[in-house]
């Protein structure tokens, strides 16, 4: 409680709403909030209007009926001041489902954000929206690279929208269910406070609660097919001990070298990744690693998408926002506790996104098998059912 002018007055942040007092710092008899205290820096000013020219989507594809269907819907609802839940598989093709809604947006001098929890995604993401909308200025936003707030589409990690308060006409927020944003009350408020006018969420893993939710208002909007029509490859369970998982790695990895196959060898923990990266690194030439705190994160995934690498070992920061064409994907250690079935989808989700390389191998290298493991296989399977 502050004491001003005879009365106590009830302090609250204004980023991210926080009213706890075991919260609530002072300095110099000034309030300040401890839960966002690390949120500082420019902030974007609802006054300028940034739109370059007319808004075009150009998509290289034809959407399916579904995505057509669905892309209407959201476009609908936003009409109506309603917000939606976007429910997809990986590769369903969930960033095109809302590209109509951003070209009406747009073209009706709104502002337009698109946010994600991790920085490695936005990059991707900006370098899609500014292809996609080639008459538009699309700008990326994270930490490091914050010299430029304002734009036609804002592509911004979730830690950046606290520099805009009730600023977005039309605010997207793709992976939910995705860390640091899962969980965070901070992060979810500064979400609602940069929104002036509605948002779409989207996750191919939702919590029950958020589906209850959006059906209870009738704005959940499903797809469980791909794009392309082609099923969902399933995951196989390998059951090694000790070395003999290391072993198996080695002869799949040297499969695809002969076939120039791309593949991902997903880690649980960065300790994990940069010990099997010691090792495999003696038996092949065109492989590297990636994790959270790998320097030149950024131009190693470059090189691997460019092919001038065959194989990544990397933990779960590849598990979401990266589509590269013939893709397989081993998991190694896939009992580790850190391999929920929600997460395990999510890497599951990288294999056979692309519409000319549909197929793919996913396989969960483990001791034993777990529940986890189970479910997500048996959604899998449920997915390709409704082909």
């Amino acid at each position: 409680m502050l004491y001003e002018g005879g009365f106590y007055i009830q302090f609250k942040c204004e980023i991210c709403g926080n009213e706890d007092p075991k919260y609530i710092g002072y300095l110099n008899n000034n309030p300040y909030c401890r839960k966002c205290i690390q949120f500082k820096g420019e902030l974007a000013s609802d006054d300028i209007s940034y739109l370059n020219g007319p808004s075009k989507a150009i998509i290289k594809y034809e959407l399916s009926q579904e995505q057509k269907d669905i892309s209407k819907a959201v476009l609908k609802n936003f009409i109506n001041h309603k917000n939606t839940l976007i429910y997809a598989v990986c590769g369903a093709g969930k960033t095109e489902l809302v590209f109509e809604v951003i070209e009406y947006a747009l073209n009706h001098k709104m502002k337009v954000g698109f946010a994600v929890p991790r920085k490695d995604v936005v990059i991707e993401l900006a370098r899609r929206f500014q292809t996609t909308f080639k008459n538009n200025i699309v700008i990326a936003l994270f930490g490091g690279n914050t010299s430029i707030l304002y734009g036609d589409i804002i592509c911004l990690t979730t830690h950046q929208l606290y520099r805009y308060s009730k600023y977005f006409d039309l605010l997207i927020l793709d992976e939910i269910d995705a860390f640091p944003y899962k969980g965070n009350d901070v992060l979810e408020a500064i979400f609602k406070r940069s929104v002036k006018g509605n948002y779409v969420l989207m996750s191919a893993t939702p919590d029950e609660k958020t589906l209850n939710d959006f059906r209870q208002n009738n704005t959940v909007l499903e797809l469980f097919t791909r794009y392309h029509k082609k099923p969902i490859p399933v995951p196989k369970i390998i059951i090694r001990y000790s070395f003999f998982k290391i072993i198996f790695v080695i002869r799949k990895l040297k499969e695809y070298e002969n076939k120039n196959l791309p593949c991902f060898v997903f880690a649980p923990t960065i300790d994990t990744c940069e010990s099997l990266y010691s090792c495999l690194k003696l038996f092949f030439k065109r492989i590297d690693y990636v994790h959270s705190k790998r320097e030149k994160r950024n131009e190693i995934i470059d090189k691997f998408r460019e092919g001038k690498l065959l194989c990544l070992v990397c933990t779960a920061v590849l598990e979401r926002g990266v589509t590269v064409k013939n893709l397989q994907v081993i998991i190694y250690d896939a009992d580790n506790n850190i391999y929920n079935d929600k997460a395990l989808l999510q890497i599951s989700g990288r294999v056979g996104r692309v519409i000319k390389a549909t197929s793919g191998d996913v396989y969960y290298v483990c001791k034993k098998k777990t529940e986890y493991m189970e479910k997500a296989i048996k959604f899998t399977i449920l997915a390709n059912s409704k082909l």
